[in-house]
């Protein structure tokens, strides 16, 4: 669920200020916002500073510090080395590519479960149609009256082309080379 992008306010005591519900969050709460395509943005209380990608950024690491598999020890290593900007360009459009390919192929699994899933419920599906018969029929739109003339003017010609006696062409009598 997509909504309008919510302001995060950023106090210097740390604190986070959802002004869309006027309520104080935490990280945990920021996590949850992203998780559901909630689009938000942080800003310093005082400054105005856009702090997004810090705060970010925060989560991603404070996630990462429970788990026991984070990124990779060697790609943030190279994340800090990676001090001139061209190098730095190179590794965030990398991660981003890196993530558009998981993304495609997220959405390639769910495709092939869905065609599973049809496929497994097709035989239910069946037997349900044979028991309860058909589904009705849903009302046909009016038909315009330029469609009904043209029906009516194929079927007239469907019935003179019945009408005609076939013959067959006769073929040409082919003289044989001696």
């Amino acid at each position: 669920m997509k909504t309008g992008q919510i302001i995060i306010k950023k106090y210097e005591n740390r604190r986070l200020y959802d002004t869309s519900a006027s309520r104080y969050v935490n990280l945990d709460d920021l996590a949850e916002m992203v998780r559901q395509g909630i689009d938000l943005k942080v800003v310093d209380a005082k400054t105005g500073e856009d702090l997004t990608r810090v705060t970010l950024t925060q989560i991603i690491t404070e996630d990462a510090k429970d788990q026991p598999a984070g990124l990779p020890l060697e790609l943030l290593r190279q994340l800090i080395v990676a001090s001139d900007r061209a190098r730095q360009d190179f590794i965030m459009w990398y991660l981003k590519s890196a993530f558009d390919n998981y993304q495609k192929f997220q959405d390639a699994v769910q495709g092939q479960l869905s065609g599973a899933r049809s496929a497994v419920t097709a035989p239910l599906e069946s037997m349900r149609r044979f028991f309860t018969g058909p589904p009705p029929a849903a009302p046909q739109p009016e038909e315009s009256p330029e469609l009904a003339e043209l029906r009516i003017r194929i079927a007239e010609l469907e019935g003179q082309l019945k009408s005609k006696p076939r013959t067959r062409p006769k073929r040409s009598a082919r003289k044989k080379k001696t």
